[in-house]
């Protein structure tokens, strides 16, 4: 396949998204669930004509990451601080800590019944933390016109689900998981995420207010990705950073305050701000693309449509909205409509997956399986977007 192939392709996938993200405001069909089912019918098309493409692992793992953090870094730059924020805030940060962990062990406890005792419940954890899950990068630029309260609470979740759910999968994973140690392990780590995402902030805040050459976005970016690349590699939950990079840069006023002004500019990092959402929300968008496009693409129609994967992925699946329902109608008492339907899994969930050590993969919660409860979940989101009915609400800038 020529270059200039290539680029057409790549081309028209762009403008492919673009429509898709027009058609999804009018139909509320979430334009991620579209490139998805795209990605299938390509996939389809390529064995009918004896097409034959390899997509490498690590090329969905790393629009995964990339993806992640400008998607996270994208709503951060959003989440405007404001009085009478904070009640919206404790139950959102509640309801994904409280449902990631009740949904996690649940499906553990359902895993290993079903492989039975030759497992153990750690490795069934494991594998059901990146499940539990929801993906900020399908639920937030779904919700975009859904506006006021219900947004907000979405978008608030989300990402408290992304790092909480990355935190726990780290806890999960340790050697001594099942000792008290563990805890400790956690704690310390805790305090030193905490630690590098305020170093990290102020030194890409001053980067960000001194840099006077025409190429400064993206040199921010690549120190955030750095950042974030090796406080991973510390077995850090570093998506932390990024939320605490862009939540400081957007409310700069209400962070800078005394010897602080004297080395940052909070009113040049608002003239920045513009500049940034929007580069950031651009590449948010091609990265989605590519990767929800590539995953589709990646997935086997034939081995997913089997009875025994298929009433796997249905149980797993009602036993994450069941959960979700008890929670929000019994515990939060709060409204069920879309709320209950929103809990999609995806970037995310994927890129836990293929982070699960080894020595602890189950061969039957795979790739297949995954795929299957991420397309049930949008098709659950699906079904929560039309409920709220037609009307098209402006989509709030400031959270």
């Amino acid at each position: 396949m020529g270059p200039y192939i290539i680029l057409i392709f790549l081309s028209v996938a762009v403008i492919v998204s673009y429509l898709f993200d027009i058609a999804a405001r009018a139909t509320k069909i979430p334009s991620v669930l579209m490139l998805l089912l795209t990605g299938i019918a390509l996939k389809q098309a390529a064995d009918y004509s004896g097409f034959v493409v390899r997509i490498p692992l690590v090329t969905l793992q790393l629009l995964g990451i990339v993806g992640l953090i400008l998607i996270v870094l994208e709503e951060s730059l959003h989440l405007k601080i404001q009085p009478g924020k904070g009640p919206l805030i404790r139950r959102a940060f509640a309801a994904a800590a409280l449902m990631l962990v009740s949904q996690a062990y649940a499906i553990a406890w359902l895993l290993q019944w079903y492989l039975g005792t030759g497992v153990s419940f750690q490795t069934c954890l494991l594998n059901a933390v990146p499940l539990a899950v929801v993906s900020s990068a399908v639920a937030i630029p779904s919700v975009a016109t859904l506006g006021g309260e219900k947004q907000e609470f979405i978008v608030y979740e989300s990402t408290f689900s992304d790092i909480l759910g990355i935190m726990f999968f780290n806890f999960v994973a340790q050697d001594n998981f099942a000792q008290g140690m563990s805890a400790l392990t956690f704690s310390r780590d805790l305090v030193a995420v905490l630690v590098v995402s305020a170093l990290a902030t102020a030194i890409l805040a001053f980067l960000l207010n001194r840099i006077r050459h025409h190429v400064k976005f993206i040199l921010i970016l690549a120190f955030l990705v750095l950042i974030y690349a090796l406080a991973k590699k510390l077995h850090l939950s570093s998506l932390l950073v990024v939320l605490v990079f862009g939540v400081i840069v957007r409310n700069a006023e209400l962070f800078l305050r005394g010897p602080l002004r004297r080395w940052f500019n909070p009113g040049r990092l608002q003239d920045e701000l513009h500049q940034l959402q929007s580069i950031t929300g651009e590449g948010a968008f091609l990265i989605r693309t590519f990767f929800f496009l590539l995953f589709g693409f990646s997935i086997s129609l034939v081995g997913i449509l089997q009875g025994p994967l298929l009433l796997q992925g249905v149980g797993i699946v009602a036993v994450l909205t069941l959960i979700r329902y008890v929670y929000l109608r019994y515990i939060a008492r709060t409204s069920l409509v879309p709320e209950v339907f929103i809990a999609p899994k995806g970037l995310i969930t994927v890129l836990l997956f293929y982070s699960i050590p080894p020595q602890h993969l189950i061969g039957e919660v795979s790739e297949n399986i995954l795929f299957v409860v991420i397309l049930l979940t949008g098709i659950l989101m699906l079904i929560g977007l039309q409920l709220t009915g037609n009307e098209e609400q402006p989509a709030i800038g400031e959270y």
